[in-house]
């Protein structure tokens, strides 16, 4: 009987279930299902179905559960950042989650700080100031007398919500906790001058864990739908990036990282916070990682703006959008990724032909132009973001490793590399889940640390370095790049 790991790793568009063991050669993953994450809209409000997420989880427990040649160690959860789950005082949940991409918190930061300084906020967590950032969210519920939060006994962020519901244990796990602005950055918990601030204490929330450390067991009710046993349900980095950068392959400390996928997470590992006036500025974030880490990090909007224009295409492969983006006319068309405009129009692409005119641009006339506009202007952003780690960082940047879905993406790959001037290493494509699974491992005594656990990734990892090309091209992309930012 094989011994493997469990791994839930959800995003905003998708979900999957994967196992994981580790043989003589190396690491294995098998993907067990996979599943649609959507939005539901209704009420105009958007949420997220946690109740099909949870039925979809439970579905992949019950294959492996038929599986009598898998004995599953362990369970772990990760997901996206900042949203939540309010329970009321019976266990029951109050309602579907509000999902980030909600248009309530459109102006939520500024409201807030009418109280509160920007400055004291960000001097204390570290984090971004994001319009859907937890903390906006909530103050956004308070004000709008909701009444889910009212009643809310516990809350929840998303892994661990759902972690509950496996386990009937409460938690709230230490990375995804770092992404919602309520944790000070330098004791690494929860801010009570902050949750205050909202009409909250510590006490709405569940225990603090760290990851590696254990929440509960499966529950009967559980065991009995998937016929496993009493398995561990065990805290991994439960925010998806803090997973997916546990996963870098990276030889030394001289490395950018870039999490491609709905979102492109751009940072450098640190040992301690970076919080000065500079990175308030540019508007960093210092989100918890794995052993101890500090992620410094930018948040850049990622392959969304495909995928949402994807949506108008019927589901036309990706590789055929990457050969007409190829074939089409280079630099004729730039975008601000990050512009608000692009957080959740109902047609991407029309936002993106309109932001096109109204910044003199000529009228985007075919698919692969507007593919291309995509792809050029995100790596254009990723030089943007990089210049700025680079003087904010406390050591070289020689490589960035690019992890995630968009690590497969030859052709937006070596543009970035176009773009940043530096190596572009690409994969592991399943950072996230393999990130996920190396935690438990760790957590289960089958490796000593993190860092072991990469350079073993690095030995067994099919990885494609891209290397600059057309550097006057790009310098010059660039300053054009440069105008529509300012």
């Amino acid at each position: 009987m094989t011994k493997c790991f469990f791994a839930i790793d959800l995003g905003a568009t998708s979900g999957r279930t994967i196992v994981g063991y580790f043989t003589p050669q190396g690491l294995v993953t098998e993907e067990i299902n996979r599943f649609p994450n959507y939005l539901i809209e209704i009420g105009k409000h958007f949420y997220w179905d946690i109740y099909e997420l949870y039925r979809n989880i439970i579905e992949g427990l019950k294959i492996v559960g038929r599986r009598k040649e898998l004995e599953v160690i362990s369970i772990g959860i990760d997901t996206w950042g900042v949203d939540f789950v309010c329970i009321g005082k019976d266990g029951g949940i109050l309602r579907q989650p509000y999902s980030y991409r909600d248009p309530h918190t459109t102006g939520a930061p500024e409201k807030y700080f009418q109280r509160i300084s920007r400055s004291k906020v960000y001097e204390c967590t570290g984090i971004q100031v994001m319009n859907f950032n937890s903390l906006f969210q909530l103050d956004t519920l308070r004000r709008n007398n909701d009444s889910a939060l009212a009643n809310a006994h516990k809350i929840l962020f998303i892994p661990d919500a759902l972690s509950y519901m496996l386990t009937g244990e409460m938690v709230t796990e230490y990375t995804i906790a770092s992404t919602a602005q309520l944790v000070n950055a330098q004791t690494r918990s929860l801010e009570s001058s902050l949750l205050e601030s909202i009409g909250l204490s510590k006490q709405h929330f569940g225990r603090f864990v760290y990851p590696g450390e254990k929440i509960g067991n499966l529950t009967e009710e559980v065991q009995l739908q998937t016929k496993l046993g009493a398995i561990p349900v065990v805290a991994v980095a439960g925010h998806d990036t803090a997973a997916a950068v546990a996963a870098v392959p990276a030889a030394n400390h001289n490395f950018a990282y870039l999490s491609s996928g709905t979102w492109s997470l751009m940072g450098i590992e640190t040992q301690t916070p970076v919080i000065t006036s500079e990175t308030e500025k540019l508007n960093f974030t210092n989100e918890g990682g794995v052993d101890g880490t500090i992620r410094l990090l930018k948040n850049i909007c990622g392959m969304w703006l495909l995928e949402r224009c994807r949506i108008n295409w019927e589901g036309t492969s990706y590789s055929t959008l990457i050969a007409e983006a190829n074939a089409s006319e280079p630099f004729r068309n730039l975008i601000y990724p990050d512009d608000t405009v692009f957080a959740n129009p109902s047609n991407m692409e029309e936002a993106i032909k309109k932001y096109c005119i109204n910044h003199n641009q000529p009228a985007i006339e075919t698919r692969g132009q507007l593919v291309r506009c995509i792809f050029e202007s995100l790596a254009l952003r990723y030089r943007q973001v990089l210049e700025n780690l680079k003087s904010l960082s406390p050591h070289p940047i020689e490589v960035l490793h690019v992890i995630g879905g968009g690590s497969r993406n030859d052709l937006l790959n070596q543009w970035t590399a176009n773009a940043i001037g530096i190596p572009v290493v690409a994969g592991p494509s399943e950072a996230t889940a393999i990130g996920n699974i190396m935690v438990q491992a760790v957590a289960a005594g089958q490796a000593t640390n993190i860092a072991s656990m990469r350079q073993l990734l690095r030995r067994i990892t099919p990885l494609q370095t891209f290397y600059p090309e057309h550097k006057e091209i790009w310098d010059a992309a660039y300053l054009q790049f440069q105008t529509i930012t300012q």
